[in-house]
């Protein structure tokens, strides 16, 4: 049984995580052949910078990289003026692109990023080209589905450049590889030991008893693990995230038990009688109308829960985009990149099917819809205002779940942080600098400054005007002869030094999908 499918099963039907099954075999990503340098000198000439930090973008400036690092920012004029100044020169050996016109942005981190299951026919090379052809550099992994010894195998080659793939952080759930479940607080703590020891950056949890919960956050914080957690609604009535932030939860996951963190008046969601966490479409059905149950906006109770997880200095990485499907079904069915970039395995594994995660839509209405556009918007508003208040919000994706394909659903995941409220230069911000103090890696990632890490997106395109021209498919526009254009999509994706060409790393997905769809109809005709 496919573990994250196992991952589910367990905590409805056990109430724990038995890790002891393994998952089926995901192909590892293939050594790499794609990619130039990294330079003993690179310098990317007459860019217009968008740092990651908030600031405005600014240039031309002239970015050099030496290695695997930038080593220079420098601006070198004025737009619309051919007068140029401080030109960093180019030393022998080293090589210069020029680029007037394009935009430079910090690589994009993802902050929930699934490398692929073998439930949804996805090998790693698939997912990896989507995020790297999207300027997606970094990724955690928040269960590391795969198991632990391919996460850290495939984090230590992409660390090591050997296969094309952002840098990976690695956070396996709760009591993965452990033969039973935990039954005392100190086998908790020994588990937690032992990932370390492994190099596991962090933990991911779904819920658990409470005191072995507890005991595994606050030995992780102790040992300087950061942590993530999916606060299931089947423990959710005990364990919310206030109580988890308290025992040294860094950072949460989508939106579950931060309405239960805000009930006031009632201690469980007011489920129907015949509600059944196993039905996919009653347990989704029933999390559309979760934050109308909640504390209103601006009550005191909003504000006190508000006000304790900034204390905390408290991550939330919301994934809207994971649940878009849920408020208009039929235009994520039908997105512009299925035809293209969607493995049919894939493309069946969302279809409706009771015994796939997120494929809940046997009966999906206008009820339904409408309840979850009203929960996005209570949801939208609690995030945005949490920004606005100085806290940490940063942007995952989940993909591979509810008709959401690598890289294009993390694209979108920025536009709706726009729709929730965020200034475009908020949301670069969520998306890179942001990620990587969650990750406690801003000393290395996160923005365009000398000493960090060479990870950046270059394009064609200003994405502070229009997120859609991020996409790899593109942003339909109307030319100067009247027709139909595409534009857009990221040109070049740097990470660690090394150039990779997106478009290139995109039209080897979608022959993947075209080779896999013909091998379907060569088996269909047989």
């Amino acid at each position: 049984m496919p573990l994250l499918k196992e991952l589910f099963l367990s905590i409805t039907v056990s109430l724990t995580l038995n890790a002891s099954i393994a998952a089926d075999a995901v192909k590892p990503a293939p050594d790499r052949a794609e990619g130039q340098g990294p330079y003993k000198q690179l310098i990317l000439r007459e860019l217009t910078v968008i740092n990651g930090t908030g600031a405005p973008a600014f240039g031309p400036a002239d970015i050099v990289i030496e290695g695997n690092r930038i080593t220079q920012v420098i601006t070198v004029g004025a737009p619309s003026s051919p007068v140029r100044y401080n030109r960093p020169k180019l030393r022998e050996g080293g090589i210069e692109i020029n680029l007037a016109g394009h935009f430079a942005m910090p690589g994009i981190i993802d902050m929930h990023g699934h490398i692929g299951g073998a439930e949804q026919g996805t090998p790693a090379e698939y997912v990896y080209k989507l995020w790297m052809g999207h300027g997606i550099t970094t990724i955690r992994d928040p269960a590391c589905g795969n198991g632990l010894n391919f996460c850290l195998d495939e984090k230590k080659r992409s660390a090591e450049n050997k296969i094309v793939a952002p840098r990976i952080f690695a956070y396996p759930f709760f009591g993965q590889g452990n033969e039973a479940p935990f039954t005392e607080p100190e086998q908790a703590r020994n588990w937690v030991r032992q990932i370390k020891a492994r190099g596991a950056d962090g933990l991911k949890c779904f819920g658990y008893r409470p005191d072995i919960l507890q005991a595994a956050l606050e030995e992780a914080k102790k040992l300087g693990l950061r942590s993530a957690c999916h606060h299931a609604q089947i423990d959710v009535a005990r364990v919310n995230v206030l109580n988890t932030a308290r025992w040294g939860l860094t950072s949460m996951e989508h939106w579950y038990g931060l309405p239960e963190a805000l009930f006031d008046g009632q201690r469980v969601q007011n489920y129907p009688a015949d509600y059944n966490y196993q039905n996919e479409q009653q347990r989704f059905g029933q999390a559309g109308r979760l934050w109308a149950q909640a504390a209103k906006p601006g009550s005191e109770k909003w504000n006190a829960v508000m006000d304790e997880l900034l204390k905390l200095d408290f991550t939330i990485d919301p994934t809207f985009t994971i649940y878009q499907a849920t408020r208009d079904v039929m235009r994520a069915r039908r997105a512009d990149w299925h035809d293209e970039y969607t493995l049919p395995s894939l493309a069946k594994f969302f279809s409706p099917n009771r015994d796939a995660h997120g494929s809940f839509f046997f009966d999906w209405g206008t009820e339904e819809e409408v309840a979850w556009k009203e929960n996005y918007r209570l949801w939208m508003r609690f995030v945005n205002e949490y920004k606005n208040r100085g806290g940490r919000v940063t942007v995952g994706s989940d993909s591979g779940y509810i008709y959401k394909v690598y890289g294009f659903g993390t694209i979108e995941e920025l536009e709706l942080l726009r729709e929730a409220g965020f200034h475009p230069l908020e949301v670069m911000r969520a998306a890179t600098l942001s990620g990587a103090e969650a990750l406690g890696a801003n000393q290395l990632i996160g923005s365009i400054e000398p000493g960090k890490l060479a990870d950046l997106a270059i394009l064609e395109e200003n994405p502070l005007a229009n997120f859609k021209v991020l996409y790899g498919t593109g942003h339909m526009r109307l030319n100067s002869q009247g027709d139909v254009s595409r534009v857009g999509g990221v040109k070049l994706t740097i990470k660690d030094g090394i150039v990779y060409d997106a478009k290139k790393l995109l039209n080897d997905v979608k022959n993947m999908v075209k080779q896999a769809k013909e091998l379907e109809r060569n088996q269909s005709n047989k």
